[in-house]
């Protein structure tokens, strides 16, 4: 059975529900891991307010017994406490009453115009709600249950922001993927380069001042990764294709790349490809250099993962641009909606998550199996055959 997830809520309605199918049983899990990636998703500076007012605790409601996943779906929830200040205005019963925070005026580069024409809302609001990132609260909780499942399987995933608007961070990678979360998970904007991040901070403070937003560019790996995940054998079984799907589901991410990216159209192929030598027996190789970011042919090479992504600047802005009240067909400024001023910290959180949700669903099409007991002998096998050195 494939993995597969679906969510559901509203960023003002009552709590967001989710559900992950074709887990195995026998998956150790608890309230805590999960409440523990829901925290990490909260990080980052420049957030809004909103993030003082979620505590995001996250409830198993089926698929696990005793700490242990039963094979049966899992299904998630997670109240909204700002839901008590909105009862009124996000009621699922019907109304009689005026209608309050009406949107009628769309904010360029976010979902409001289109999607309020596209289901014939005339109250955008019926748009924002869901297309807003707080639904990424539920696809973080989720995650965390294959994100476990990765763990369990000697995969580990973490994630650093590279650039903030203007400013990017040169520091090279130079500790073990499975510390490095540890280590930006203290800094204010998950940066390993302390000059780039105080340079950051500085942008930051001056697009909140001047009602702005900023983007950026974050980068998550995954180490551990078995070798042979994803097919050439069929377009949509090239497990790149799928990487990609996720993280450009993801909102605000514009570009997704693995490796060197687009770096690679301007340079030569003898400095392009990781070449190959004999390793301790045959079968065996080592690998030097890890340009293709882990993948070759629509297949993981064993190496570590590592998937780039570009972050567009959050389209709430305080300071808000020209638009159209699509009521009266005039002039007037954007809606305006409670909002961060960088995001992209948390984008990466996120894309950990992204990356949690193709890699598991891979490995179970792979090795098959209902149960951690059966699937994890085939992967150490395999692992001991065919993983490069």
């Amino acid at each position: 059975m494939p993995l597969r997830y679906l969510t559901a809520g509203e960023s003002h309605g009552r709590g967001l529900a989710g559900i992950i199918e074709g887990l195995p049983s026998h998956l150790e899990i608890t309230t805590e891991y999960i409440h523990r990636e829901l925290k990490r998703r909260k990080l980052g500076y420049g957030r809004g307010a909103r993030q003082k007012i979620e505590a995001d605790a996250v409830e198993i409601l089926t698929g696990v017994r005793h700490g242990k996943t039963l094979g049966s779906p899992v299904c998630l929830l997670v109240f909204n406490q700002d839901w008590k200040t909105w009862v009124d205005i996000m009621q699922v019963e019907p109304t009689s009453g005026p209608v309050k925070r009406k949107v009628e005026i769309p904010r360029p580069g976010h979902a409001d115009l289109v999607g309020g024409l596209k289901y014939q809302h005339e109250d955008m609001r019926n748009v924002l709600e869901r297309s807003s990132a707080r639904e990424t609260t539920m696809r973080v909780a989720l995650a965390s249950v294959a994100r476990k499942f990765l763990e369990d399987c000697g995969i580990q995933i973490a994630s650093r922001v590279v650039r903030v608007g203007e400013t990017a961070d040169p520091m090279a990678l130079n500790l073990p993927i499975a510390e490095l979360n540890a280590k930006v998970d203290q800094q204010p904007l998950r940066c390993l380069g302390e000059a780039a991040q105080a340079k950051m901070i500085l942008e930051v403070e001056a697009c909140k001042k001047e009602g702005d937003t900023l983007g950026g560019v974050f980068e998550v790996y995954a180490s551990g990764v078995p070798l042979g995940l994803g097919s050439y054998a069929q377009w949509d079984r090239r497990l790149e294709g799928e990487i990609a799907k996720q993280f450009l589901s993801l909102n605000a991410i514009k570009g997704v790349e693995m490796g060197l990216g687009f770096q690679v159209a301007a340079i030569r192929g003898s400095v392009a490809h990781d070449e190959f030598f004999p390793g301790s027996r045959p079968g065996k190789v080592r690998f030097q250099t890890n340009r293709s970011g882990g993948m070759d042919g629509g297949m993981t090479t064993g190496q570590t993962l590592v998937v780039r992504a570009a972050m567009k600047p959050i389209s709430t802005l305080m300071k808000p641009l020209s638009s159209v009240n699509l009521k009266t067909n005039q002039p007037e400024s954007a809606h305006i909606e409670r909002s961060d001023v960088c995001a992209v910290p948390a984008a990466a959180v996120i894309g950990e998550s992204l990356l949690a949700f193709s890699l598991a669903e891979a490995i179970l099409e792979k090795f098959g199996g209902d149960s951690m007991p059966e699937i994890l002998p085939r992967l150490r096998e395999w692992n001991d055959s065919t993983h490069p050195e």
